[in-house]
């Protein structure tokens, strides 16, 4: 049975006009968590609390058996992180930045960043004003695995790459999983990178968790049933319905909680099956939100 890498239990952090409420889960290592929410949605309050960087209100977090924050030193030893908007020193060079990185981690691999370095085509004397913004994102990429974390922290890292270079991004970070004790939590608006590379997805939105489980799970439940109805017939009563679109006589139906057998059931009331519609991650992500803030207005 794997560990838990990262257990978040019953935390809330209370802002002027924001509140993270209650978010409650446990990422096992070897995994990846695919973390995904609008702006605002509570996903970077999550990440700076997993981080130590802002203290919870109530509840618990233990980040690779280490409770956070009180125990963060300790724990950040193992952990590697790559913000969208984080800062490196613009005047000093790659192999300056990969030089204090070393200094701090003792599990820096000189060997591992020099195969990054050729794997992303990085130039160690180039000064870091230099690099482009998907270079930056790759040196920042670099400096976070090459210490060899069991946890890698990724907030929206792939966030205005071009395709090739958000490819090379999704590649390593597959590469990364070949020791099967390294966890990464993936934060990203791009639920196609999310969808490629997770193996778990965690929903976020106005501060909670609104849905949490395995990926494939998650894409085999949700449908989309095209159905044609003759005039006598009513529309069929389905579990797990989040969303009734077209029309009168060609109604589209969206569940979270499909299964065969009722296809039976819209045979049964008159009703034909034109076509069961497979949903991509972002349609899920979208029919479960709106669903749930119509339920839940603000």
């Amino acid at each position: 049975m794997s560990e838990v890498c990262v257990r978040f239990q019953g935390v809330s952090k209370k802002y002027p006009h924001f509140l993270l409420d209650n978010i409650s889960l446990e990422l096992p290592e070897g995994s990846i968590l695919g973390f995904i929410g609008a702006n605002g949605a509570g996903k970077s309050t999550t990440i700076r609390i997993l981080m130590g960087l802002v203290r919870q209100d109530k509840g618990a977090v233990q980040v690779l058996g280490h409770s956070m924050p009180a125990e963060q030193v300790a724990a950040k030893q193992k952990i590697g992180f790559v913000s969208e908007d984080m800062r490196l020193y613009g005047a000093a060079t790659l192999a300056w930045h990969m030089s204090f990185v070393a200094s701090i981690y003792p599990d820096w691999n000189q060997a591992y960043a020099d195969a990054l370095l050729r794997r992303f085509d990085l130039k160690p004397q180039q000064k870091i004003k230099g690099l482009s913004h998907g270079q930056r994102v790759k040196a920042a990429l670099l400096l976070a695995l090459a210490h060899q974390p069991r946890l890698l922290v990724l907030d929206e890292p792939t966030t205005g790459l071009d395709p090739v270079a958000r490819r090379e991004v999704l590649a390593e970070l597959m590469a990364v999983l070949a020791d099967e004790r390294r966890t990464i939590l993936f934060s990203s608006h791009n639920t196609l990178d999310v969808e490629q590379i997770s193996d778990r997805i965690a929903f976020i939105d106005r501060g909670r968790i609104i849905a949490f489980d395995e990926k494939e799970d998650l894409l085999d439940r949700w449908r989309r049933l095209r159905l044609v109805l003759p005039p006598s017939a009513v529309l069929p009563q389905l579990p797990g319905i989040v969303e009734v679109g077209g029309s009168d006589r060609l109604p589209v139906l969206t569940t979270s909680q499909f299964d065969p057998a009722v296809l039976s059931l819209c045979k049964d009331r008159g009703a034909t099956v034109q076509a069961v519609d497979s949903m991509t991650l972002e349609e899920i992500f979208v029919a479960n939100v709106q669903s749930r803030r119509e339920l839940q207005p603000a």
